[in-house]
């Protein structure tokens, strides 16, 4: 297997195999169709062998079409069953696997990036990959003191790959509407453009997964591995023994799949409180279940600052819809930027709009799932409902936009894991604004936000961990 593609002519030349594909099959279908197959049995074999061929070229370019594939994956409860079923092994194959870089390349950046005698800092290292992401890989290695650790080194020329095929998948947009109908991708594909430059530098990423772990150190439910170190490619980490989300949904027992939607849920909501941060990658790729029951966190490369915590008229507005006050709701979704001035709407029809949408939060336990997701989907989706007409009329502040991606996604991870928690007990403990003013967990939610801003006020932002000798000698598992 070559390194990633790095020249934007056979970049492009890949993804422009996409239209060209489908306006084929368009073609061979029209051909089924004049021969007497059903509309709808051609549509689905259409859309199976669109999903087939799009993976496979995002999961071969890695960078930002891989990425791209994996913004998508989340969204796949959201298609009806019939259209979801060909789709899901295609799909799960973005999350944890790509075609991994020649053992030569692999050394040579950690060459690069380590030190000539890199090899020094380990006992052990498997030039096998044990996962493949969208502009990275990682391996598994002892580090000198007899951790087991996690080494993820980036690909060759991410950077300008990243760049090259973002800007070419914003040309294609159209075309994702056969994968995710009702999705609008653009707005995605413009976020993680901005957040590349992030993203590429994991020193960056060392210094948000060191507040993380800092944060949840003594947690009994959340565990961030700790960085041993970094450089601006490659990242040390200590190793996270657990089943990934993706195994959960695909063969998890009830309880595990209760056990992982209420963790996730608790780690959305507590993130902001606890770290000042909210990681802004919800795949679920980047979740374990450990074996002692905890969920584990990884890959802290794209994160929203949240020093604050979550914003307020979060809470405040969703506890106002639950409660039904239609003119309220409206009033503060134009103060914070939701709906322009310009536009007319009426306050119980965007109420009627967005209330089916806080089910999860609105009774003491609720049961993600994909028909759930799928309906909602179809309300606010399909042009032909009223209320996709409403929708298309409120505005998206950019304040909010990572917030709602990665809560949107969330809510997929969820409704694939079909889970059922007490959503709207770990949002009241949480979020702002959200639990009925005066209570105890009102003043706990407002309070950890106050105490997190003052910490983040005072305290000066910890340094990346700089690249040194793992140390020998220690027993195999005592910290250093």
């Amino acid at each position: 297997m070559p390194d990633i593609p790095r020249r934007a002519v056979t970049r492009s030349a890949k993804l422009a195999t996409l239209p060209i594909g489908v306006a084929g099959r368009a073609t061979l279908g029209l051909g089924k169709r004049i021969g007497g197959k059903p509309a709808e049995a051609v549509a689905l074999e259409l859309q199976a062998r669109t999903a087939e061929q799009l993976f496979q070229v995002l999961g071969q370019l890695k960078g930002g079409a891989m990425k791209m594939g994996q913004a998508l994956s989340v969204f796949e409860a959201a298609l009806p069953e019939e259209v979801a079923a060909p789709y899901r092994a295609a799909l799960t194959k973005l999350q944890e696997a790509a075609p991994p870089l020649p053992v030569a390349t692999v050394h040579a950046v950690l060459a690069a990036e380590l030190g000539a005698d890199w090899r020094a800092m380990f006992t052990s290292f498997d030039d096998t990959p044990t996962a493949a992401a969208s502009i990275g890989q990682v391996h598994r290695a002892v580090w000198g003191d007899g951790r087991d650790v996690a080494v993820k080194i980036q690909y060759p020329g991410a950077g300008p790959a990243l760049l090259s095929d973002l800007k070419q998948l914003s040309r294609l947009a159209r075309m994702f509407s056969a994968l995710t109908p009702g999705l609008d991708v653009k707005p995605l594909i413009a976020e993680l453009t901005e957040r590349v430059t992030e993203e590429l530098d994991y020193r960056l990423e060392a210094q948000s997964q060191t507040t993380f772990h800092e944060a949840y150190e003594d947690d009994p439910d959340i565990v961030i591995p700790a960085v041993l170190t970094g450089t601006e490619r490659t990242i040390v980490t200590e190793w996270l023994e657990g089943r990934p989300l993706s195994a959960v949904i695909a063969d998890g027992t009830v309880d595990e799949r209760d056990r992982a939607a209420l963790l996730l849920a608790r780690f959305l909501f507590s993130g902001p409180v606890l770290a000042g941060l909210l990681h802004a990658d919800p795949h679920p790729g980047n979740f374990r279940l450990t074996p002692d029951g905890r969920l584990g966190v990884l890959d802290f490369g794209a994160v929203n600052h949240l020093p604050d915590g979550s914003p307020e008229p979060i809470g405040r507005l969703t506890r106002w819809a639950l409660d039904g006050d239609a003119d309220a709701v409206l009033a503060a979704l134009r103060e914070e930027g939701f709906v322009r001035p310009s536009i007319d709407v009426d306050a119980q029809e965007v109420l009627d709009y967005l209330r089916p949408l806080l089910d999860p939060v609105a009774q003491e336990t609720f049961r993600f799932s994909r028909a759930w997701l799928r309906a909602q989907a179809l309300r606010v989706g399909d042009p032909r409902n009223p209320a996709s007409a409403l929708g298309r009329q409120l505005n998206l502040p950019p304040s909010y936009l990572l917030l709602h991606r990665v809560t949107m996604g969330t809510i997929g991870v969820l409704s694939q894991l079909g889970g059922e928690a007490p959503f709207r007990a770990e949002m009241a403990r949480w979020q702002p604004g959200f639990a009925e003013p005066g209570s105890a967990l009102a003043e706990h939610a407002a309070s950890a936000s106050e105490v997190r801003a003052q910490l983040t006020a005072v305290a000066p932002q910890a340094p990346p961990p700089p690249v040194t000798a793992a140390p020998r000698g220690r027993r195999r598992g005592e910290r250093g």
